[in-house]
């Protein structure tokens, strides 16, 4: 964190406030500190969720790329592949076994 910082003003509730402050002096914070730590936790949250989700998409951008690449007939250009072959294949499955307690 830098030496440079920045005034924010917020307007709350008064319950909200006292609230805030019983939580702020259990932590042995000021309330500048408790929303400073807070809002650093939610951006940080924000970039980490970002970065995950950017490398699935990456992830699932290659899967497709190696599943094309190992099999072009995975997928075909209607939507029918191995996937919904096999849900075709579990609904014909037969039902004739009995679950025992």
């Amino acid at each position: 964190m830098g030496a440079d910082k920045q005034n924010l003003t917020v307007q709350l509730d008064p319950e909200t406030v006292r609230r805030a402050k019983v939580i702020a002096a259990e932590r042995g914070l000021s309330m500048s500190a408790l929303v400073s730590h807070l809002i650093e936790e939610l951006t940080a949250a924000d970039e980490r969720y970002e970065r995950a989700r950017e490398a699935g998409w990456r992830m699932m951008a290659d899967g497709s790329r190696h599943t094309a690449e190992l099999d072009p007939a995975a997928e075909t250009s209607a939507g029918r592949g191995p996937r919904e072959e096999l849900y075709d294949e579990h609904l014909a499955w037969p039902r004739t076994r009995s679950v025992s307690s």
